[in-house]
């Protein structure tokens, strides 16, 4: 490829090649690099220096036109600092000459492909655009963000970004259908209780809001994304389908509420059932066409949506200045809404046609010839009772009943028999709205809690309570659900919600870490400030039998709210409708993109359907399942069981809002950087303990529910859901516990009682990367039972350098192995040149702190003796010494492929137990923890000890007995008794045989016939000995010089060389015989070689301690296999190894011989401290 080079001093511009209109463009010819050394870019717009000399171009390439010289090289005075080409440069290593690697970084060259530069890291920060909310994580979006199109910047300010949103989702159905019966209800001092309550929380939450909002930059979408971030996936689920779930019952409530409105104040003729309960068929029915007309809407097209939303914020805005005006208006001119009241009860309105709020009236009657007169007759026509004509013409005064009578009485008649309350009481009219300056404030400072079915009565008027209470047939007002001010709570909590409203358009506002906490509590400010002063101005204006009147029935069907208003009740009626129907649309648009978002991360697998939607990426499946949940809470029909349903999931997000902030600033974790200071872990703390007690106040049975729902989703997403890393507060808060754990446990050893086994579990990989025994991972499991610590390290053998990936698919299998077998634990994987240092580095340094593990469990070397790795038994000797030195437990199964796995339990047998020695406990306490497992736990518990002749076997069977009781472990005793005798001719046989072998597979490396033919000779020799293949010790198989031996192919140690001891000189073996008997063979043999010398040695006596060894494994087997046949698992003594490394073969033999016969052995040495006791 060629590659052109251009070094440019600038003159002036008409001097300069390639300026030129006119020039070809370089950068499009195929294949060449074009670059301008000089410091100074060369740019045609800029005037040029015309200081310097003139233009001196260089090209160098294979076609250049002519070879590069020093005379014809160039340099840069541009600056004064003179610049060598690259002429004198070999650039022939180099990195290929590009922008991307500057003159300046040459020294990190070598890190540009994974690090980038500091300026090209800023420009991508700079081109940062907010993303959907969850779609993709903002890392993803860097990398990809140059192939974007150039987005338009978000222009929004605080005020139309964050306030005015915030001030409509917080405005809603409860101020205008219920604030006014909460009033009435619980009186100004506890009303302002609640609101200033659920201010509180609120507000405490916002502080908390705006602290994780500012940390950084929120794509758009905020609160979902904050509280995931910040808690992790599990928690960042859970609350986001709280929230989502929420924000659903809230579009339920607020179309519930405008038809409310619609069919109790605009419409009511409209009402398809009229009969009592069954009003509540009219929400379900009505509600049901408003979700699917909505549904519609918002599926056709959010904009329209969001052209709708300053319409239905200016109605809201409309309707409270109304209500100001109004209660301003009342202190000189009272509204003309009277109330009319039977003693202290309240009469309902719609009861009366006639407008008469009395027993009878008078009138006076006259009769013409022509007939009654015009007024005459308008009375008659609305009278019950018709006035007898006298002849005479002078007019006359008739008493007559009005409209309410026929409500109290039998008949129209004046001596009808009627309700005692009735007969004992009159009627009265107070003013529904007596004004601010009435003083009617301190009859409603107190709270007035009324049962289901009970009248509103007033309590300062007097009354005959002498009748039985009221029937529900007669016209009063009654109080239609029991209230009490946990349950107000409830009902008005949700008219706080919705300071989330800024959060979710971050990616819309200018300047997000400013605009949110700034606009968010403003309009916390603003609300709160409207309601606590609504408080007081509906106390001080209406009278408190209006107030309590939940449906404005006392005043002939009036929305109570409205009756304050000015200029008429129709402004709040109207401006309520639609900013009621505006909030139920927010709710349905906003919604379905929570749940989409969620879908998108990916973490609750069972929602993935939900992430699709529309081409234009509307969530069109999601808005499914929005309206059909928010169905269910229009079938509930009632707003006021519908509302502590979302103030439930309302308040269990805001409290994990506040538990994100509390827990990011106590753990002070480096990334917690919140722009917004005007934060204290102790406000987050308390705005927790807000919530919670907002949460069983209100209701402690949804308080449960949704502690419960939120619980099952932490739990699914924890167990199924997908793995993610967002850096989140609770692993800080994991991080920080365990930290301060593992202190704790550094301040000294365990004790007794808290001992359990801490397991290094070591396991062999194949060449194919496989474990070699993965049943030896099932025991593990079984032996845990799932608890405490677990460490499964392997060692890969090489170079560490090279070795680096092998290592890393190594950890890969035994993590898949754990996850297969359901352990939980940790994977360690030592790169060494040696196995045998590499478990020997693993035990010295796995663990951290006082959770090092105690217990190491390998697998017993398969087919040692016909191996073709002559490693494997020197490696697990040495590991048998290290974890002695290390003072660790060691468990050794032998025949591991033949233990059950966790799918085949044990219906019966035992594990018996062989105590030859007592080793701190582990044998007692290892079947314990066996039998906790499903596996192990319907099989017995034997333990054998082993008396001499010299023991009293009757007094250690009851010794045992007691020791066991004491330790409260359940198992049968049996003592058995060795008798000596003498030394059998199988014992000396075995030993002969053990002895023979081992210096055969000690001998110096011979040539392929020698040793073929040597093997044949002690196969004629000796039948019994079982020999399939002779190895011999690799270089690195040695343990240290001195046992080195440097031995020349021809001659033995004396010298003595021969033809081809030359090609055997560097060779050397390892002798573990005895010194004297090598001195003595090297002496008497000149080579061992030849078969007379081989002869020979197989003449030697075996060695009196070797003897006896074997003598005691095969009598301890005999008595094992004797005893123990038909055991499902026997637990036996693990001798130690040899102090003197010479008998290390000697040593696999005896341990054999140990456990022949047996089908599962599990060989136990314990690491010298107790494990277990009898104290409590």
């Amino acid at each position: 490829m060629a590659s052109v080079r251009f070094t440019v001093t600038p003159t002036k511009a008409e001097d300069l090649p390639g300026l030129s209109d006119t020039s070809p463009d370089l950068s499009t010819r195929s294949g060449a690099r074009v670059r301008f050394g000089s410091r100074e870019s060369v740019n045609r717009s800029d005037p040029l220096s015309e200081a310097s000399g003139g233009p001196t171009t260089t090209a160098s390439g294979p076609g250049g036109g002519g070879a590069d010289t020093p005379e014809h090289s160039s340099t840069d005075q541009g600056d004064g600092n003179s610049k060598i080409s690259s002429v004198y440069i070999n650039n022939a290593h180099g990195v290929d000459d590009d922008d991307f690697y500057d003159r300046n970084l040459a020294l990190f060259e070598e890190e540009m492909d994974t690090r980038p530069k500091v300026s090209s890291l800023l420009s991508r920060l700079a081109n940062y655009t907010n993303l959907t909310q969850g779609a993709k994580e903002h890392e993803e979006a860097e990398s990809i963000g140059e192939k974007k199109k150039a987005s338009k910047s978000p222009q929004m300010g605080t005020f139309m970004g964050v306030y005015l949103p915030c001030l409509q989702n917080i405005f809603g159905v409860i101020l205008f259908l219920r604030l006014t019966w909460v009033v009435g209800t619980a009186g100004v001092l506890q009303a302002l209780c609640i609101v200033f309550l659920c201010c509180c929380c609120t507000m405490l939450t916002a502080i908390s809001m705006s602290a994780i909002a500012t940390n950084g930059v929120v794509p758009a979408g905020g609160s979902y994304f904050m509280i995931s971030r910040s808690l992790g996936p599990e928690f960042g689920g859970a609350v986001g389908l709280c929230f989502y779930l929420g924000t659903t019952f809230a579009g339920a409530m607020y179309i519930l509420g405008a038809i409310e409105i619609l069919l109790m104040y605009i419409a009511p003729k409209a009402a398809i059932f009229v009969e009592g309960a069954a009003m509540l068929n009219n929400m379900r029915v009505y509600g049901t066409i408003c979700l699917l007309l909505m549904s519609l809407l918002v599926f056709v097209g959010v904009k329209y949506v969001n052209k709708l939303a300053s319409i239905f914020l200016a109605c809201v805005i409309v309707s409270i200045v109304s209500i100001y005006i109004g209660a301003l208006v009342s202190a000189f001119k009272e509204p003309d809404f009277p109330v009319c009241m039977l003693g202290n009860r309240t009469i309902n309105g719609h009861d009366f046609v006639d407008g008469k709020c009395q027993k009878t009236v008078q009138e006076q009657i006259s009769y013409t010839p022509q007939g009654f007169d015009a007024n005459i007759t308008i009375i008659y026509e609305n009278s019950t009772v018709v006035p007898t004509i006298l002849p005479s013409h002078a007019p006359e005064v008739v008493e007559k009943t009005t409209d309410l009578w026929k409500h109290f009485c039998q008949s129209q008649q004046l001596n009808a028999s009627c309700d005692d309350y009735f007969a004992s009481n009159n009627f009265s009219e107070i003013k529904g709205i007596p004004g601010l300056a009435s003083g009617i404030i301190s009859e409603n400072l107190w709270s007035s809690y009324l049962s289901k079915g009970d009248v509103v009565e007033k309590g300062s008027l007097s009354s005959s309570h002498s009748s039985h209470p009221a029937s529900t047939h007669q016209p009063y007002v009654f109080a239609d659900i029991t209230t009490s001010f946990t349950l107000l709570v409830g009902i008005f909590f949700p008219s706080v919600t919705g300071i989330m409203a800024g959060s979710n358009r971050s990616g819309d506002l200018k300047d997000a870490q400013r605009s949110i906490p700034i606009g968010t509590i403003l309009a916390i400010l603003t609300t709160s400030i409207v309601y606590l002063s609504s408080v007081v101005l509906f106390g001080a204006c209406i009278e408190g039998v209006v107030l309590r009147d939940k449906f404005g029935d006392s005043v002939k069907g009036n929305l109570v709210v409205g009756t304050l208003a000015w200029p008429s009740p129709w402004v709040i009626v109207i401006g309520s409708f639609f900013s009621t129907c505006g909030a139920g649309l927010q709710s349905l648009t906003g919604a379905p993109r929570l749940l989409q978002a969620i879908a998108k991360d990916n973490i609750i697998p069972f929602l993935r359907v939900f992430g699709h939607g529309k081409a234009n990426g509307e969530p069109t499946w999601a808005l499914l399942l929005t309206a059909l949940i928010a169905e269910l809470g229009i079938l509930i029909a009632s707003l006021d069981l519908v509302a502590p349903i979302l103030t439930m999931f309302f308040l269990m997000c805001y409290l994990f809002v506040n538990l994100a902030c509390a827990l990011q600033t106590l753990l002070r974790t480096p990334n917690w950087r919140p722009r917004f200071s005007y934060y204290h872990w102790s406000l987050s703390f308390l705005g927790m303990i807000i919530c919670l007690a907002l949460m069983f106040i209100s209701s402690w049975y949804y308080a449960i529910v949704a502690m419960v729902i939120a619980g099952m989703i932490y739990k699914y997403i924890e167990y199924h859901g997908a793995e993610k890393e967002w850096g989140d507060g609770i692993r800080g808060l994991s991080l920080s516990a365990a930290r301060y754990a593992l202190l704790r446990l550094e301040e000294g050893p365990p004790h007794t009682k808290n001992w359990r086994p801490q397991l290094l579990v070591l396991l062999k990989l194949d060449e194919d990367a496989h474990v070699k025994s993965p049943r030896l991972l099932t025991f593990a499991s079984q032996l845990k039972a799932g608890k405490g610590l677990t460490i499964v390290g392997t060692v890969v053998s090489g170079n560490f350098l090279q070795s680096y990936g092998e290592a890393l698919a190594a950890e890969q299998t035994l993590k898949h192995l754990m996850d297969q077998e359901r352990v939980k634990g940790f994977c360690q994987c030592i790169v060494a040149q040696k196995p045998r240092d590499g478990i020997s580095h693993m035990i010295q340094s796995s663990g951290l702190g006082g959770m090092k593990p105690n217990t190491v469990v390998m697998g017993w070397p398969h087919a040692w003796r016909q191996s073709e790795d002559p490693q494997s038994w020197k490696t697990f000797i040495n590991t048998v010494r290290v974890t002695t030195a290390a003072h660790l437990a060691l468990l050794v199964p032998k025949n591991i492929s033949l233990f059950p796995s966790n799918s085949e339990p044990c219906t019966e047998g035992y594990i018996d137990v062989w105590w030859i020695v007592h080793d701190g406990g582990m044998l007692m306490l290892l079947p314990f923890l066996l039998r906790q497992h499903k596996v192990w736990r319907k099989c017995g518990m034997r333990i054998f000890t082993v008396a001499q002749m010299e023991d009293n076997s009757i007094q250690m069977k009851k010794d045992l007995a007691t020791f066991l009781y004491h330790l409260r472990i359940e198992a049968d005793v049996e003592v058995v008794e060795m008798h000596d005798s003498d030394i059998s001719a199988y014992t000396y046989e075995r030993t002969l045989m053990m002895e023979q072998r081992s210096q055969m597979l000690r001998q110096m490396r011979l040539s392929k016939s020698d040793r073929e033919r040597e093997a044949q000779l002690v196969k004629d020799r000796n039948s019994m000995l079982r020999l399939t293949s002779i190895g011999s010790d690799d270089d690195d198989d040695t343990d240290g010089p001195e046992q080195n031996r440097a031995i020349s192919g021809g001659g033995g140690g004396g010298g003595g060389g021969g033809g081809d001891g030359s090609t055997e000189h560097h060779r050397r073996v390892q002798m573990t015989w005895t010194k004297e008997k090598t001195a003595q063979y090297r002496a008497t043999h000149s080579g061992c070689s030849t078969p007379e010398g081989f002869r020979d040695m197989l003449s030697i006596r075996p060695d009196h301690s070797n003897v006896r060894r074997m003598h005691t494994a095969v009598k301890l087997n005999e008595v094992i296999v004797n005893k123990s046949h038909d055991a499902r698992l026997v637990l036996l003594n693990m001798p130690g190894p040899p102090r003197n490394t010479e008998g290390d073969e000697n040593y696999m033999e005896f341990l054999e011989v140990l456990t022949e016969g047996l089908e599962r052995v599990l060989l136990v040495r314990g690491g010298g401290s107790e494990v277990i006791t009898i104290y409590s």
